[in-house]
């Protein structure tokens, strides 16, 4: 781990490759995005943004372009290779079995989830913020994996921090709507408002799934500052990027 990169620090095979992207990467981003901020939508300059890419494509040496994909918080999963079409899929995640294909997932808070075979197959990646984990993205990527959940690796990418985390009683009725058990990743604070653990609502719904092997939490987007929060930063946050893909 560096001021610059974050390398996942999981057992996966040799030829899977991932890394996730802080503000302090070799972009020129202007503030408030400063400096090295990846998302088109966020109220960017859009050049700066596209020579923020070119340069992560640069300086990770990446086989390929990544395949940005255009994030609705919803539940679709699109299966891709290494070379983009006209636009940007409208997907929340992405899965592919093909060599130089590097997945990408931007985020600001939400959680990043990486996945790959324990035999280096295929790999995976999902855009986990609170809706599109209760709608059942990480359980919809799963469908679209070849892999047998027991033979997957997870690893949960920096997200907000359960103590940083206030919710309303919407989110955590979302959760204990579908599994009872979630209730023990929310803490009461006031009346109406919990905190909420987003990871460790991951791992129980991955676990639930049949994903045995889940890496990687303990990141705190919002007090950390290496990385973009869009509930610190407001509107104009920008975002990072969490990265894989096979050699």
């Amino acid at each position: 781990m560096t001021d610059t990169w974050i390398f996942p620090d999981w057992p996966a095979p040799s030829r899977v490759h991932a890394a996730v992207t802080t503000r302090q990467g070799p972009g020129i981003s202007a503030a408030p995005f400063e400096r090295f901020n990846l998302g088109l939508r966020s109220g960017d300059d859009p050049d700066a943004v596209q020579a923020n890419r070119s340069a992560l494509q640069q300086a990770l040496r990446l086989p390929s372009a990544p395949r940005w994909l255009r994030q609705v918080h919803g539940v679709n999963v699109a299966q891709l290779g290494p070379l983009p079409g006209a636009d940007e899929p409208q997907a929340d995640a992405a899965v592919s079995h093909i060599p130089g294909t590097v997945l990408a997932i931007l985020t600001a808070d939400c959680l990043p989830v990486l996945f790959c075979a324990a035999d280096g197959r295929e790999i995976g990646a999902a855009h986990a913020g609170w809706r599109g984990l209760a709608a059942g993205v990480l359980e919809a990527t799963l469908t679209q994996l070849e892999t047998p959940p027991a033979r997957l690796l997870a690893w949960l990418g920096p997200c907000i921090g359960a103590a940083s985390y206030e919710v309303g009683e919407e989110v955590r009725a979302a959760f204990v709507a579908n599994d009872a058990a979630a209730a023990a990743c929310f803490a009461a604070t006031r009346p109406g408002h919990w905190r909420c653990d987003l990871a460790a609502l991951a791992r129980q719904r991955l676990a639930a799934a049949g994903v045995a092997r889940i890496h990687g939490g303990g990141f705190d987007t919002h007090a950390d500052p290496r990385f973009y929060s869009y509930r610190r930063d407001g509107a104009r946050s920008g975002r990072f990027a969490s990265l894989i893909w096979l050699e």
